[in-house]
């Protein structure tokens, strides 16, 4: 297939200043809430982007668990690699990609641990079998094979019982302040409309209208 041969037309619509909420947050909850009415496969899914402590940038998709304008929220391993890249920078990204409704929205922010009440709130509103997926995974380390971690699974269901699974002290809560958020609506003839939230010193937010 010859890739730079494929291309499609944004049709979904337009964006303009007028359509926005001056709270960035509040936008994002419009937002998600049209993709989830849209029957988007995964509206909460997004891409974290870290940056290591030797500066390697690096991607994977999470699962958004809350947003306000505390931040937004994910929950991780924190012996995982992002966690270990997130200690060393704090400053991350998180993009929604909604490409069904030509849309996304990218944050820029700071990651910070939560509380381990909070954490332990979600944790324990989980399924069962999650929560000892949970212990059961050292996670982004090496496994010799899948069945070494089934393996694994299924001993701590059997060494937890019927009992309540403790909330692991290595697992917890993100909540990524933003200080910066762009909203992107796909517009035809490539000429898409992006409009970037930026947070003041006094936790008010300007809005700029950026070029495609």
């Amino acid at each position: 297939m010859k890739f730079e041969a494929y291309r499609r037309e944004y049709t979904a619509g337009g964006l303009s200043r007028e359509d926005l909420d001056d709270c960035p947050v509040r936008q994002f909850e419009q937002w998600l809430t049209q993709a989830v009415e849209a029957g988007l496969s995964d509206p909460t899914g997004m891409v974290l982007a870290t940056v290591d402590a030797a500066g390697n940038p690096w991607q994977r998709i999470v699962l958004l668990k809350g947003a306000s304008s505390d931040g937004f929220v994910f929950y991780t391993n924190y012996g995982s690699a992002k966690a270990r890249a997130i200690d060393a920078e704090p400053r991350v990204s998180l993009l929604f990609p909604w490409n069904e409704l030509d849309r996304q929205v990218i944050v820029g922010g700071v990651a910070e641990k939560m509380p381990f009440a909070e954490s332990a709130r979600y944790f324990l509103s989980r399924p069962r079998e999650s929560q000892v997926a949970a212990w059961a995974s050292r996670q982004s380390r090496p496994v010799p094979a899948r069945a070494a971690l089934e393996a694994e699974f299924k001993r701590l269901l059997r060494e937890f019982g019927r009992g309540e699974v403790p909330v692991p002290d290595f697992w917890g809560g993100y909540r990524v302040r933003p200080t910066r958020v762009e909203f992107w609506q796909g517009g035809a003839h490539r000429l898409h409309d992006r409009f970037l939230y930026t947070r003041q010193e006094d936790d008010t937010w300007t809005i700029e209208q950026l070029q495609p």
